[in-house]
């Protein structure tokens, strides 16, 4: 397929753009470039089809299944894009003076109270632009606690080996160093070696819980525990909330802060680059080192307004102001964070309702469970226990028969229209593949996916040399994916 700068032909157009409607302003020669961008022409035919060919070799949920683990590629509902399409929400500016946000400022306000009270946090900041960055806005959270208490003693992070690969970098960004404690062969965290870890140089624990090889860790309560009595604070990675939410809270489980991912648990598309939202909860007393403002109902505000007109509906407070923490940690992101992720997520919470945000846990951690059972009869599992939302197996014992690896499986997933699960990740499962289907999948999307497995186990041990060479049917087959990585070509060379 060619790139769009090798279609077209010069002086081909289409008018798309309508006239400029504000005065023109010309830059003096110092400002302006010496030859004009070489950007393609074409007509609206070329452009129509240059996109349409992309969209068919992209493969989304839309397309087919995508059990990606740890990462929640689930299906959103399109009344959410509805709600955040509407002009009130897609055409305010973050400028614009508080009397004529209100809407806007209320639904910052609902969606903090609600994911609050999921998370059994006290406040919460919309901030962070993402997961990653809500580890860091969260340690920076912890840090300034220490700091405020004159506690510089405290240098260290506890990351157990099975955590994400941000909570490492997240922590050594924040000036921490990080102290890695083993998983026993449970794959929990292994309490002894926690014990041994923590004194008075440590600032806190990061963790994932369920973890990242899809189990809950039984000793959760004695784990934050530990690391309150050494004086620590306890970081909870929401990347895996979408297996408890509505069933167990992080605040309840003795977590001090909290990160979310809107983009992956609570409906808006995950992937592509964004845009993400990773808000960052906290208890009461982390509360006066929240970065940028927050919504806050206005005690001096008017009489409160009647939403049904029959004065014994549901009240809400007339107005709303900004409130900035007095040791403000300071802005992570200019303004509020991305709005309309928070629009999207505070609709998928309202329309689920408490009864629904619990159902959609128990049908994610379901799923999970009846897959890795139905493949358990020919393909090793990395753990036998019960498992949460994901599963990880473990393909090192077909590689060592045969030859046939975790890539090649994925591979030949292809060929049958499924994205492949999540490869050699989490790194304590050698040869690993980590599935997660989600609660949105039906049943017989489930069952055909687990015929699939069994087929490619099949071939796997009649025609290993088969998925050696596998995808057979899709546009790319195996390119170097190292060297992709470390020579990216990021830009288009001209010839002439």
């Amino acid at each position: 397929m060619k790139l769009v700068f090798e279609k077209g032909s010069a002086g081909r157009g289409l008018n798309l753009i309508r006239g400029c409607d504000v005065p023109r302003v010309s830059l003096d020669g110092e400002h302006k470039r010496e030859t004009p961008p070489r950007l393609p022409h074409m007509s609206e035919n070329e452009i129509s089809r240059h996109y349409t060919q992309l969209a068919k070799r992209s493969h989304g949920v839309n397309d087919g299944f995508y059990p990606l683990g740890s990462c929640t590629m689930k299906y959103n509902p399109k009344v959410n894009e509805e709600a955040a399409a509407l002009k009130g929400f897609r055409c305010v500016h973050p400028l614009q003076p508080t009397d004529t946000l209100q809407g806007s400022m209320e639904v910052l306000y609902l969606a903090e109270k609600y994911l609050c009270e999921i998370t059994g946090m006290d406040a919460m900041t919309f901030q962070p632009a993402a997961g990653a960055h809500g580890e860091f806005t969260g340690l920076l959270l912890i840090k300034a606690y220490h700091v405020h208490r004159k506690d510089d003693r405290r240098t260290k992070i506890i990351v157990p080996d099975s955590a994400h690969g941000t909570n490492p970098a997240s922590a050594s960004m924040c000036g921490y160093e990080v102290i890695s404690i083993p998983s026993r062969e449970d794959g929990c965290v292994d309490l002894e070696q926690l014990r041994a870890a923590v004194g008075e140089d440590t600032a806190g624990l990061m963790l994932t819980n369920p973890n990242t090889v899809g189990l809950f860790d039984k000793n959760i309560l004695e784990i934050t525990r530990i690391v309150h009595e050494a004086g620590g604070l306890c970081y909870y990675d929401g990347a895996n909330l979408n297996a408890v939410m509505g069933i167990v809270r992080p605040g309840d489980m003795g977590f001090d802060v909290v990160h979310l991912n809107l983009h992956k648990t609570f409906s808006t598309p995950h992937g592509g680059g964004g845009p993400g939202s990773g808000p960052v909860g906290c208890k009461e007393f982390l509360m006066p080192y929240l970065p940028g403002v927050r919504v806050a109902a206005d005690p001096a505000g008017e009489a409160a307004i009647d939403k049904t007109g029959d004065g014994a509906g549901d009240k809400s407070p007339a107005r709303y102001i900004f409130e900035r923490a007095p040791e403000s940690i300071g802005d992570v992101k200019q303004f509020y964070g991305n709005f309309l992720v928070v629009v999207k997520a505070l609709t998928y919470i309202m329309s689920l309702g408490r009864e629904g945000i619990r159902e959609a846990s128990s049908n994610a951690v379901l799923n999970a469970n009846y897959m890795k059972v139905k493949l358990s009869d020919v393909y090793d599992m990395a753990y036998n226990e019960t498992c949460m939302h994901e599963f990880v197996m473990s393909l090192e014992g077909m590689k060592h028969k045969n030859g046939v690896t975790a890539m090649d499986i994925a591979k030949a997933l292809l060929d049958y229209g499924i994205h492949p699960p999540t490869m050699y990740f989490p790194l304590i499962v050698h040869e690993a593949l980590m599935v997660e289907p989600t609660e949105t999948e039906s049943k017989e999307t489930l069952d055909e996916a687990i015929q699939v497995f069994h087929k490619i186990y099949e071939t796997a041990m009649a025609s290993p040399e088969e998925l050696h060479s596998a995808p057979h049917t899709t546009p790319i087959g195996r390119p170097d994916e190292v060297t992709a990585a470390r020579k990216p070509v990021l830009r288009y060379t001209w010839e002439s």
